[in-house]
């Protein structure tokens, strides 16, 4: 027994320093990426706390606000237009109880004079413009606006007309693939892989555990962005289970996992989010860190950022991947606190207007697109 010890903890020791030293330095094992583009203000569902969801005019008010990506969710009619919508049932959008494809086009509801916004409970978007909108006017109308398309459920058809309008509308480097089923996102990738694409539920689970086994540095990762809840709105403005009991317990679990400075640091210094990729893009990007480091000397937030050194190392992981990290969908000030403070390289919000005062707030003219 001593000698395998003998010879074990110097093996485990060298990996546990190998590890660390690689996951602070990944690039020296991996060549970074070209980057896509820099994502720090993501408005969720086009802006849907301010304007009704993923209607034109969010969609401008969003752009108003300088937002660097719009999130939208697609679903296909009968008449197989691609329509910009989170739901594929009308009934909370609406007050229509039909399924997207059990309509065509030109026979859509207007939305309801009101929405309530999904992660601020309570709080209600209205807006002049209530009409559904598909995808093609969508890229007609914002030709070189990043967007991340969210592909919901299994549908070939609905995915080979995404690919072939990003395709028309020469988009490939600025739409990203997103969807937490792994089995959708490789029918994604296959019909256009030219498009950047996110982490799946599976393969985030793949990467998290990777990283507390020392194994993150020396692994492939294909992704380009890591579209991640912040764990610290379960239970407040997230409720994923109808348990109240269990939304304490996902609180807790997925705050102790994923709350790592080092696992975002790592991502996004190998290769998805290399920042200064646009006019001014560094200035913008050192202004961002600058503005971190003043978060991070916020007492308040150090105690919720409570995992101390672990907490760091897991900061760089994601971001020396050159994974761009963005968190969502966060509504309140002190969730854009914890979230920058973390190393995210952006929000996604259903408030473009208050994220974009608080960026200009906190980085001032270096954080202007």
């Amino acid at each position: 027994m001593s000698s395998l010890l003998y010879y074990a903890l110097p093996a485990l020791g060298s990996y546990a320093m190998l590890s660390i030293f690689f996951l602070r330095r990944p690039r020296l094992l991996h060549t970074p990426r070209a980057p896509v583009f820099l994502a720090r203000l993501g408005a969720h569902r086009a802006g849907s706390g301010e304007r009704l969801e993923n209607t034109m005019e969010a969609m401008e008010n969003s752009m108003a606000q300088r937002s660097d990506f719009l999130e939208l969710d697609c679903q296909l009619t009968q008449d197989g237009v691609v329509v910009v919508s989170h739901d594929k049932n009308l009934s909370r959008q609406s007050g229509v109880n039909r399924d997207m494809d059990s309509l065509d086009f030109k026979d859509l509801p207007l939305y309801k004079e009101e929405l309530e916004v999904y992660f601020s409970p309570g709080q209600f978007a209205q807006g002049s413009d209530r009409r559904m909108v598909c995808l093609e006017d969508v890229f007609r109308r914002f030709p070189r606006m990043p967007m991340s398309v969210e592909i919901k459920e299994d549908n070939e058809e609905l995915i080979n007309k995404v690919a072939d309008l990003v395709r028309h509308f020469d988009r490939n480097e600025i739409t990203i693939w997103a969807s937490v089923n792994g089995s959708v996102m490789n029918k994604c990738r296959a019909a256009n892989p030219e498009m950047p694409f996110s982490f799946t539920i599976g393969r985030a689970f793949w990467m998290v555990l990777f990283y507390y086994l020392g194994l993150l540095p020396f692994a492939s990762i294909p992704e380009r962005f890591f579209l991640c809840f912040l764990p610290t709105i379960i239970n407040r403005t997230y409720f994923p289970f109808s348990c109240s009991g269990l939304n304490q317990l996902a609180a807790v679990v997925t705050k102790w996992l994923l709350m790592r400075k080092s696992l975002i640091h790592h991502l996004q210094q190998r290769g998805v989010q290399e920042p200064g990729l646009q006019p001014g893009g560094r200035e913008a990007f050192e202004g961002l860190k600058q503005s971190r480091d003043l978060i991070q000397l916020n007492p308040g937030l150090q105690r919720q950022q409570w995992a101390g050194w672990t907490s760091w190392l897991m900061g760089r992981a994601l971001h020396s991947q050159d994974v761009g990290v963005v968190f969502w969908c966060l509504n309140e000030e002190s969730d854009f606190e914890v979230a920058y403070g973390l190393g995210a390289v952006g929000v996604m919000t259903d408030y473009p207007t208050a994220l974009r005062c608080y960026l200009d707030n906190h980085g001032g003219a270096a954080l202007a697109s």
